[in-house]
């Protein structure tokens, strides 16, 4: 899969451009400094796997052992977050696949991830056809995840009582799911 893009009616509110360009696209080695700038910022990572100061190793480790579906979430052509599809493995998983995203605190509140979701689910089942289920878990604190989740039309399905662990902490997150026949409605 190539680039993905969407036009959109957002607008910048702190001079950082025309917001109404979104795009997805593979990330490349190149991109590893911009990314940076959000794979380490602890804002961003307060919900993630990963250590703000571990940014650069997760970007390795989804660059370089090519994840099978790891977008950059691209304003122009610069990297402000990313968004992945994971398939699950063995057979009698293999109908769903786990999202998640991640973007620039700098773009929060402007409706790029809720966008990005929304592209990936606009595609993902007609590229991967075995695929029935598109999951994704999201820390009972982190609201703002949770609303991106339902306006790209994931319905919740309720809480997963001490689900991950995150940062060494046993944690409660929200499932979510959006079936293959819930994206055409």
């Amino acid at each position: 899969m190539g680039d993905i893009s969407f036009e959109s009616n957002l607008k910048a509110s702190d001079g950082d451009g025309d917001l109404s360009s979104i795009s997805l696209r593979p990330f490349d080695l190149s991109d590893v400094e911009d990314s940076m700038l959000w794979a380490s910022d602890d804002q961003v990572t307060r919900f993630c796997t990963w250590e703000s100061e571990d940014g650069i190793n997760f970007f390795k480790n989804k660059v370089i052992n090519n994840h099978p579906w790891f977008k950059a979430i691209c304003l122009g052509n610069k990297p402000i977050g990313a968004i992945l599809v994971t398939p699950n493995s063995g057979d009698c998983n293999k109908c769903r696949a786990i999202l998640g995203y991640v973007v620039a605190s700098k773009y929060w509140g402007k409706g790029i991830a809720t966008r990005a979701v929304k592209m990936v689910t606009g595609i993902i089942f007609d590229e991967w056809p075995h695929l029935q289920r598109l999951e994704a878990t999201v820390d009972v604190d982190n609201l703002a995840s949770q609303k991106v989740l339902q306006k790209a039309g994931f319905k919740r399905e309720g809480v997963l009582r001490k689900y991950i662990t995150l940062k060494g902490k046993a944690t409660d997150v929200v499932m979510f799911s959006l079936l293959s026949t819930d994206h055409k409605i």
